[in-house]
């Protein structure tokens, strides 16, 4: 532990500055990439992503959690400070709800240069069916004060970032905290919620990139001004470098994904198919708003032709195309974009930014027809 207030030091890697250069992958890259795991690309044919399945990515370490002992404390501003047990916040109303939600970095490592993190590519998605007590209930519960400004979510994981150890935090202003879709979840897809996706109780904040619910919950705090900690402040924000304010990562962007068709190169995943009419699926997402319209293009984004849309199975929750190619013989790239309620056409490249947050430029697929 580090004393009289000093920051831990490690070593950097690359040049020093976070970010990779080379085009290469780093020791540490690799070492995150082990830990997490993403969603395969062909499971978007589920619905509801099987828990298997489901992207996975742990900030610190999975925390050792007795749920007998384990106690959930909610105070700050509030008139009637709360110590719930697990059977306590199951006697609170009970709502289901399927929910898509994205990591904040999915697509980071498609960036160049990027910085030295998870390196997901597009796998970091999934919809779980996530089960539990609207966060609005035990807040009224609990005597929530008109002067609280935003609401504070500490996990039971611990770890050192920014030269400081510290707890995964996070924090919703109370508008978006009492919003009737956010959960307190206790099960995932109609089982317990596993260890490794928060148990015995995480947040789910629909909408909001995955950052947002935090897992292992052990504390919700009501506080009176904009919370300053470090998950909020400091990490995930729009950065054109290490230094600065920036701008929050909040919302999900509008995104489209497909299932890769035909069969795959073993090494490149380059996929190969036989030519004549292929059907092409997947799903597509856009954080609060509704995706409605999906577009397909066979030539690196050059032209462009409408998919059709089906239905989501929640309102939170990812909605399905499917289009039929007529698939020539030769070398293709298949795009896939979304356009979402507000009219915003996902980009063919997104702009970049240091953290590497939030690149929703279009899916590339390369394919040869034979």
């Amino acid at each position: 532990m580090p004393q009289d207030g000093q920051p831990f030091q490690f070593r950097t890697v690359g040049d020093g500055t976070g970010v990779d250069y080379t085009g290469t992958f780093s020791q540490e890259e690799v070492q995150l990439a082990l830990r997490n795991r993403g969603m395969p690309l062909e499971a978007l044919r589920y619905s509801v992503t099987p828990t298997g399945l489901h992207y996975l990515l742990t900030h610190f370490d999975i925390p050792d959690v007795d749920t007998a002992s384990w106690r959930l404390n909610v105070g700050g501003l509030v008139s009637n400070p709360l110590n719930l047990t697990l059977e306590d916040i199951k006697t609170f109303p009970v709502r289901s709800s399927a929910v898509t939600m994205e990591c904040s970095g999915n697509g980071r490592a498609l960036w160049s240069p990027r910085r030295l993190t998870q390196p997901w590519l597009l796998e970091a998605i999934g919809t779980a069916e996530w089960t539990g007590t609207p966060l609005q209930g035990v807040l009224e519960e609990a005597g929530l004060s008109a002067d609280a400004v935003e609401i504070v979510f500490t996990g039971l994981d611990q770890g050192v970032e920014g030269g400081q150890v510290r707890h995964y935090e996070r924090s919703l202003t109370v508008s978006d905290a009492i919003r009737e879709e956010v959960l307190l979840a206790y099960e995932m897809n109609g089982e317990a919620l596993p260890p490794q996706h928060g148990a015995p109780l995480r947040l789910i904040a629909p909408g909001w990139y995955g950052m947002a619910s935090v897992k292992w919950l052990g504390a919700i705090e009501a506080i009176g001004d904009a919370y300053d900690g470090f998950h909020n402040r400091r990490a995930f924000r729009f950065l054109q470098g290490p230094d600065g304010e920036g701008e929050p990562v909040t919302l999900m962007r509008r995104r489209a994904l497909m299932v890769p068709p035909g069969i795959p190169d073993l090494l490149t995943r380059t996929r190969v198919l036989d030519a004549g009419l292929v059907p092409l699926i997947g799903k597509a997402w856009a954080g609060r708003s509704k995706v409605v319209r999906v577009e397909v293009s066979s030539d690196a984004g050059e032209t462009w032709a409408d998919a059709e849309l089906g239905e989501s199975v929640s309102p939170y929750a990812w909605r399905p195309w499917s289009y039929e190619w007529l698939a020539k013989t030769g070398s293709h790239v298949l795009c896939v974009r979304a356009t979402d309620s507000e009219g915003e056409v996902q980009p063919l490249e997104q702009d970049w930014n240091y953290g590497g947050y939030a690149n929703n430029g279009v899916q590339r697929v390369d394919v040869i027809v034979t």
